[in-house]
Formats: structure tokens, C-alpha cells, sequence
């Protein structure tokens, strides 16, 4: 393995750490600014140039056209190129493309449904091994219903998503 030694003003290398603790500290940032500029200048480690897939497509569109795409693109928090290339991506793959907001709504309900998989199953593991009376039974089986109802809402509620956003980039505007 190659160690690059490289020598900076004191000023810089403290500037350079604080902002590398965010990434790991300082070798793991440089680590990461190695491979992003090998990659950028299409070269795979250990091997040949790497192949670009994606196609850079410039397209030219009246105003309104360019408003629409603005604020479409604003409603999801999405740049424009990322606004035109997710409709592209819809209409090609079937791929859905979530705007800011709604990727950190599905990423909470995701949470949600995980605490509610733990909670489901202490509480199948508990009535596995316990002995239980008649009351605490009951108690023990109307939490896990309520569990199955909330565990449905937040099902529901992923599928609504998902629904909505394919139905989003499928309309006619």
C-alpha cells in the first residue's frame, strides 16, 4: 500500500481537520478526495479506464416550458436537471424519484415500522415463554392488536406514497 506524505502550513492542516472530522478525520478524508478525483478522471482503482453510462442531454425549452420545470422541480425540492432526468427515469425504468421531503417522510415511517417489528416481536417472545393468567393474557393480546393496527396505518401509508409519486410523474400537466 503507496503513503503519500505531503507537508502544509500549520494553519492549513488545522483547518484541514476540523473540517475532515465530519469524514472520518484526516485520512479518511483524504482517502475519499483521492478516490473522488481518480473517479472524475475516469480511472477504476487497479485497472483500466473506467466507461461513463450516463449521457449528458441538453434541451432547450420555451418559457413557460422552463416556468413549469422551475417550479415543478421546487415543489420537490429538486434541482431542475434532477426534476427532468426523474421524469425521464419514470417514463423509461418505471423508477419512481422522491423529492427531500418525502424521502425524510418514508425514512421516518421506515423507522416507525422498525420500532413496531421490535415491539411485535418482545412481545411474541414474552407470551412464548411465560405462563400467563387469564387477565394479563387478554392485556397481552389487545397491545399486539394495537400493534397490528399501527403497523397497518404505516403500510398503508408507504403504499400511499409510493402511489402518489408514480401517479405525480405519470399525469399530463
Amino acid at each position: 500500500m503507496a503513503v503519500f506524505n505531503v507537508r502544509v502550513p500549520n494553519d492549513l492542516a488545522s483547518r484541514f481537520n476540523a473540517r475532515a472530522a465530519a469524514f472520518g478525520g484526516r485520512s479518511a478524508r483524504l482517502r475519499q478526495l483521492i478516490e473522488g478525483d481518480c473517479a472524475d478522471a475516469g480511472v477504476a482503482a487497479g485497472g483500466p479506464p473506467k466507461l461513463r453510462t450516463a449521457a449528458r442531454l441538453m434541451v432547450r425549452l420555451a418559457a413557460p416550458e422552463a416556468a413549469h420545470v422551475t417550479a415543478q422541480a421546487a415543489r420537490l425540492a429538486l434541482p431542475r436537471a434532477g426534476w427532468v432526468a426523474a421524469l425521464v427515469r419514470r417514463h423509461g425504468r418505471g423508477t419512481p424519484t422522491f423529492g427531500t421531503v418525502d424521502t425524510y417522510a418514508l425514512v421516518a415511517v421506515q423507522a416507525e415500522l422498525r420500532r413496531i417489528g421490535v415491539n411485535v416481536n418482545q412481545i411474541a417472545r414474552a407470551m412464548n415463554t411465560a405462563v400467563m393468567e387469564g387477565r394479563v393474557l387478554a392485556a397481552e393480546l389487545t397491545s399486539i392488536d394495537d400493534f397490528r393496527q399501527e403497523l397497518s396505518a404505516h403500510l398503508t401509508a408507504v403504499r400511499e406514497a409510493f402511489a402518489g409519486n408514480l401517479a405525480y410523474w405519470d399525469a399530463e400537466l
